[in-house]
């Protein structure tokens, strides 16, 4: 069994700000069969299968800077370690639109993985979502807590496509064919132009007959 959180700020005022793409990307993969969500573990659950392994979806309430306190107390409801638990977060330090997968280590000052570090340590999954930087440590507050832009709309929406695609992949340990499945998305193939491109050729060379006649009947010919 394994846990997906997600990580946002509860209602409707922080549903559609770049800090709550955590939020937005379990609330995707829930469309693939799970259960409605319900209130639970401070937070919303809904559950289902990802193939042959069960998930459980979880959405803290308690907002970004306690996410911790659910997660903590899923785990122990379920009996699960860190090592089952996968964190869907928004990551200042990639652009926008680019996944990382990552294993332990600092939180960078990400308060929801702060709360996480101190509830559950350190040794969870997480799927880093590129949401860009705004250029200046100071309007990071600002930044993460505004909506994304309608300009952003298109590739957001496949980013979220990708996951849901790839999530079966993500709960049988195929971090590779997960990212795959989000480039797909993200950056599909350049469809053909369908024009074939005609090829010119030179003719063959012709090759000359050979002249077999004598010097004598060349002249004849020549002045008859």
């Amino acid at each position: 069994m394994q846990l997906f959180v997600g990580l946002g700020n509860p209602g409707l005022k922080y549903s559609q700000n770049r800090h709550n793409i955590g939020f937005m990307a379990v609330d995707r993969i829930a469309q693939s069969g799970f259960s409605p969500w319900k209130p639970k573990f401070q937070g919303f659950v809904s559950e289902g299968r990802l193939a042959s392994e069960r998930v459980v979806l979880l959405k803290p309430a308690t907002f970004m800077n306690l996410s911790g306190q659910s997660v903590g107390e899923a785990m122990r409801f379920f009996k699960l370690s860190p090592s089952d638990v996968t964190v869907f977060h928004d990551e200042l330090d990639l652009a926008p639109g680019k996944v990382r997968l990552k294993t332990g280590g600092g939180h960078a000052g990400h308060n929801g993985l702060r709360s996480l570090h101190q509830h559950i340590g350190p040794e969870y999954h997480r799927v880093r979502l590129g949401i860009g930087h705004p250029g200046h440590k100071d309007r990071v507050a600002r930044y993460v807590l505004s909506d994304f832009a309608k300009a952003e709309a298109a590739w957001l929406d496949n980013l979220l496509r990708g996951i849901e695609d790839g999530a079966v992949e993500l709960a049988a340990g195929e971090g590779p064919k997960f990212l795959n499945a989000i480039a797909l998305r993200v950056n599909p193939a350049r469809p053909s132009s369908g024009i074939k491109k005609t090829v010119i050729t030179a003719a063959p060379p012709v090759a000359e007959k050979k002249d077999t006649r004598s010097a004598f009947e060349r002249l004849k010919d020549r002045f008859s």
